[in-house]
C-alpha cells in the first residue's frame, strides 16, 4: 500500500465519520422540532376548548366576570408566547386559572350536571394526557440531541457547523407540576 492510497483512505474514512455525524445530528434536531410541533398542536387544541368552557361556565356562573378575564388573559398570553420560556411559564399560568375555574365550577350543582360541561371537561382531560405525552417525547428528543452535541468527538462536528443546545419544556412550580383536576 503506497503512501498516497493510504492518505486517501484516512480522508475518506474522516469525511465519511464527518458525513455520518452530521447526518445525525440533523436527523436529531428534526426529530425534536417535530416534537415541539406535537406540543404545539395540543397547545391549540387546548387553546380551542377554553373559550367554550369558558362560555360553559359563564351561563351558570355569569358573576365571575373577573376570573373569565384571567383565564382568558392567560390563554392569550399563552399563545402568544415567543419562546420556550415565555411559553412555559404561561402555560403554568393557565393551568393555574383552569384550576381556579374548575373550583368554582365545582359550587354550581347544575353546572357539574351538564352534559356540555361534562364533554369538554372529558375534552379538556384528554388534551392534558395527550400535552403530557408530547412534552416527555419532545424533552427526550431535546435529551439525545444535547447529548449528541456535547459528546466527544461529535461536538466537534456540532461546533462546526453550528448547532445549538435546545431547551427542555419545563413545567415551573413544584404545584403546577400537577395537571388541572378536572374530575367532578
Amino acid at each position: 500500500m503506497t503512501y498516497l492510497t493510504l492518505i486517501i483512505l484516512v480522508i475518506s474514512i474522516f469525511v465519511l465519520w464527518l458525513a455520518g455525524t452530521y447526518n445525525s445530528l440533523i436527523r436529531l434536531k428534526i426529530r425534536t422540532k417535530e416534537a415541539w410541533s406535537d406540543i404545539d398542536v395540543q397547545l391549540k387544541r387546548r387553546y380551542d376548548l377554553i373559550p367554550n368552557l369558558v362560555e360553559t361556565v359563564k351561563g351558570y356562573a355569569g358573576h365571575e366576570r373577573e376570573l373569565f378575564e384571567k383565564v382568558t388573559e392567560a390563554r392569550t398570553r399563552a399563545m402568544g408566547a415567543s419562546n420556550l420560556k415565555e411559553k412555559g411559564e404561561a402555560e403554568n399560568i393557565l393551568a393555574g386559572t383552569l384550576k381556579t375555574l374548575f373550583a368554582v365550577a365545582e359550587n354550581y350543582p347544575d353546572l357539574k350536571a351538564s352534559v356540555n360541561f361534562l364533554e369538554l371537561q372529558r375534552d379538556l382531560r384528554d388534551t392534558e394526557d395527550k400535552i403530557q405525552a408530547a412534552r416527555r417525547f419532545y424533552n427526550g428528543n431535546v435529551r439525545d440531541l444535547n447529548i449528541k452535541i456535547e459528546s466527544f468527538p461529535a461536538n466537534i462536528v456540532a461546533n462546526l457547523f453550528n448547532f445549538q443546545k435546545m431547551e427542555l419544556f419545563e413545567i415551573g412550580l413544584p404545584e403546577e407540576r400537577e395537571a388541572p383536576k378536572v374530575v367532578f
